[in-house]
């Protein structure tokens, strides 16, 4: 039987461990030729959530497996509380760290409760027999995972996101200082993602230091203290979920047209995704849109026009509206409005300004109320226009008929969309209204 590290190691582990602290220091891993973490450091403070973010192959899985001592790194070191993990043995190292590995596929049939004791057996001899102080870690950890009706059952005979929490459990159980998780909400429906998180999130308000892998980006905005994002196999961006959740850093990052923006209830980062918008050649692409609308439709509309470099203007928008947030979050001049009040002069004003200097305006699920129909007077005189819609207009438009009258004359006129097809929608429109200029300028020349 091999010696414990230090004398009295082999005795059961306070189910509180004291926090530690991580720290990952100029760590490079290459597999072949392959660079896959390179000159990476990194620091986790005690009792903080961090979370590993980033596209595919980016390195996150293998940061993690570099933290816990399974691999060795080719240059560079990882202590917890100044502890080399890679320096002592691998039972020394179980009672530091914790994993719950993306996959938990098992390859025996013990009960769920043996499995989970199995979070014990860095805290003992090899043939010691289980304290009280092991079943009660046990029993927490069931109860915490919300597994305790499973624990007679075969490990082989539980659900994909049964036997994930079975695993999650197994970590609890484990009493270690520092846990780490990769992808620990992929095998969960929506419900057991956000009881999962809150769990691991109240380890963290406990003292435990965490480090996970996730792929759902507004769950890590919502739960983590901070998020390292990895690309190629680097550092791209470390900080607060509002500083590096950016459309900048998801386009550099993961190659993506995104919008950030507030989530209404919560508060945290939400990542909207759009779709690439089809090429345009960029000579046909106005150099200034406006925007009128509200919600989903006119976020996603800012957003791809602003990803095309079109210099994009807003509202009036209500200040709550999803629109209104895309806006702020891109840094686009918009006119925000109390909700469900009237324009003033000044509002009304802005308006017609935006209109009046823009070379198209699209109308985005445009709400027609009695506080803005004053809006349709400069819409009726707008030169080319670009209508999307995403819902029938009877359920935006409460100022009565005559202002549905004035709002499906102007759709007449207007090019149709989507906001998957903004741009070349603007660009018809823009060319569309040269040449009706062009028209005019040369039947006033013959005049």
């Amino acid at each position: 039987m091999s010696e414990p590290d230090h004398p009295g190691d082999e005795s059961n582990a306070d189910s509180d461990p004291d926090p530690a602290t991580v720290s990952v220091a100029d760590c490079s891993i290459a597999f072949g030729d392959l660079e896959v973490l390179e000159n990476i450091s990194l620091t986790v403070d005690p009792g903080e959530f961090v979370g590993l973010v980033g596209p595919n192959g980016a390195g996150k899985t293998t940061l993690l497996r570099l933290i816990s001592g399974a691999l060795e790194p080719d240059s560079g070191t990882v202590t917890i509380d100044d502890v080399d993990v890679h320096g002592v043995s691998s039972r020394r190292s179980s009672r530091l760290v914790s994993v719950v590995p993306q996959d938990t596929t098992l390859s025996f049939s013990f009960p769920v409760r043996d499995v989970v004791e199995m979070g014990r057996h860095p805290h003992r001899s090899r043939f010691s027999s289980a304290t009280t102080e092991d079943r009660e870690a046990v029993e927490n950890a069931l109860e915490r995972t919300q597994i305790a009706e499973l624990a007679d059952r075969a490990i082989d005979e539980v659900s994909g996101g049964q036997r994930q929490r079975v695993v999650l459990a197994r970590a609890i159980a484990q009493s270690t200082p520092v846990m780490l998780l990769d992808e620990p909400t992929a095998s969960l429906d929506v419900n057991h993602q956000v009881e999962t998180l809150e769990l691991v999130r109240e380890l963290v308000d406990e003292g435990r230091t965490v480090v996970a892998a996730i792929h759902d980006l507004d769950l890590a905005a919502r739960y983590c203290d901070r998020l390292v994002m990895l690309s190629d196999g680097r550092i791209a961006e470390d900080g607060a979920p509002s500083t590096v959740l950016t459309s900048e850093t998801l386009a550099d990052s993961f190659d993506a047209n995104a919008v950030v923006t507030p989530n209404p209830v919560t508060g945290s980062e939400t990542v909207t995704a759009l779709a690439a918008a089809r090429e345009c050649e960029p000579e046909s692409v106005p150099d200034r849109v406006h925007v009128l609308g509200t919600g989903a439709a006119a976020a996603g509309v800012v957003a791809r026009l602003e990803a095309a470099g079109v210099e994009v203007t807003l509202g009036p928008v209500s200040s709550g509206d999803a629109a209104a947030e895309a806006a702020r979050s891109l840094e686009i001049d918009a006119i925000e409005t109390e909700p469900f009040a009237h324009l003033s002069s000044d509002e009304r004003a802005a308006g017609a300004r935006f209109v009046r200097e823009s070379d198209v305006t699209v109308l985005a699920d445009f709400v027609v109320g009695a506080g803005n129909q004053t809006m349709l007077d400069t819409l009726e005189a707008a030169d080319a226009l670009v209508i999307v819609e995403t819902r029938p207009l009877g359920e935006r438009n409460f100022a009565g008929t005559a202002a549905e009258t004035r709002y499906n004359a102007c759709r007449t006129r207007a090019v149709a969309a989507t906001p998957e097809t903004i741009l070349e929608a603007v660009a018809e429109a823009d060319a569309n209204r040269s040449r009706s200029r062009s028209s005019i300028d040369s039947i006033d020349a013959d005049d």
